[in-house]
């Protein structure tokens, strides 16, 4: 995995995540040479291409030394591929912005409404299908929840609220708070969803005032993660699954199907078998959303659905996720 030197450069003993956030690494140049692979700086793209890099220091500290495949660095990393313009990919991969209700609310679905939380995430990753969603503009959270939480009392049809971003879990406690109180008379909400890579990425985030908070909760509690590869978890990472299920939250997995990470079955068998072991069910495996600069990551349809067949043949049934990719207008995920 990762040298003691390395370790030494990665480690920050005793903080907790704020720090940890701070820490992050934010300048491609710093990360290829604390994975040994400080030659490739030549074939960075400029500026990111146009998408800055983020990634906690103990998530690089996963990453195999010396290995420009290894499946985390290549979540992360930018690549000139990035700049290119293909075909189909699009700013607004799934229809977010026509789903706009309310500042921060999106609602695409029956029965559930999604607030985009937060802009920040402790990870960047290349293939996020809202790269270039405007963040400044659309955040729930802003005004103490206000307009989101007036959207949702209106409608008594909303059962189910998902928080997402951004991560909902860069917000400080205290503003997931805020929501809590604001939801407290709005008994038609009976289930909680948070959709977030920090218990993967950073799961020192998973800290005592949050599972406070968590537990505390009236309703039902369902926290969806996201992990594409079984070398994303580590002990830190079963400690805050473990957390969070003491915490009364049901646990769920999201991942995307990428080339060059995961588009193997023994791979994705090893995800569904890693992630059980921390609690954590296969929930869907998500056709990429075809946003501009991740077309390098693409699938083939037809590659996708041998690889669900042999997971089928290979697992029990409650360890295969749903093969699904979202189109924009859809009542739901379209299941492939």
């Amino acid at each position: 995995m990762i040298t003691a030197s390395h370790a030494t450069r990665l480690s920050l003993p005793g903080s907790d995540w704020r720090t940890l956030w701070r820490e992050a690494i934010t300048d491609a140049h710093e990360l290829l040479a604390l994975v040994g692979l400080e030659y490739l700086a030549g074939t960075l793209p400029a500026d990111d291409a146009g998408f800055s890099l983020r990634v906690p220091r103990g998530f690089v500290a996963r990453m195999r030394i010396g290995d420009p495949r290894d499946p985390l660095l290549l979540q992360v990393l930018p690549q000139l591929a990035e700049l290119e313009q293909a075909p189909g990919f699009m700013m607004d991969a799934v229809g977010d912005l026509a789903a706009r209700e309310a500042q921060g609310v999106l609602h695409k679905y029956q029965g559930r409404a999604l607030l985009i939380a937060s802009g920040s995430c402790a990870v960047n990753c290349r293939y996020c299908f809202r790269r270039h969603f405007p963040y400044g503009d659309e955040m729930a959270a802003a005004s103490q929840w206000r307009q989101a939480l007036e959207h949702v009392r209106e409608d008594t049809s909303i059962n189910e609220l998902i928080l997402s971003g951004g991560d909902p879990l860069a917000l400080a406690t205290s503003k997931l708070e805020e929501l809590s109180r604001g939801l407290a008379d709005i008994p038609h909400v009976t289930r909680l969803r948070i959709h977030t890579r920090l218990p993967v990425v950073l799961p020192e985030r998973v800290d005592g005032p949050f599972i406070d908070w968590l537990k505390a909760l009236p309703m039902q509690k369902v926290v969806v993660m996201h992990a594409n590869h079984a070398n994303e978890f580590d002990d830190s990472v079963d400690e805050a699954c473990s957390r969070l299920h003491g915490a009364g939250a049901t646990l769920l997995n999201q991942s995307v199907l990428l080339k060059g990470i995961n588009d193997d079955a023994d791979i994705l068998i090893a995800l569904s078998e890693r992630m059980f072991a921390a609690g954590v069910l296969p929930y869907y495996l998500h056709q990429l959303d075809r946003v501009q600069g991740a077309a390098h990551f693409e699938v083939a349809d037809a590659l996708a659905q041998a690889l669900i067949e042999l997971m089928r043949n290979r697992l029990p049934g409650y360890l295969v996720p749903k093969l699904v990719r979202e189109v924009g207008g859809d009542p739901s995920k379209r299941p492939l």
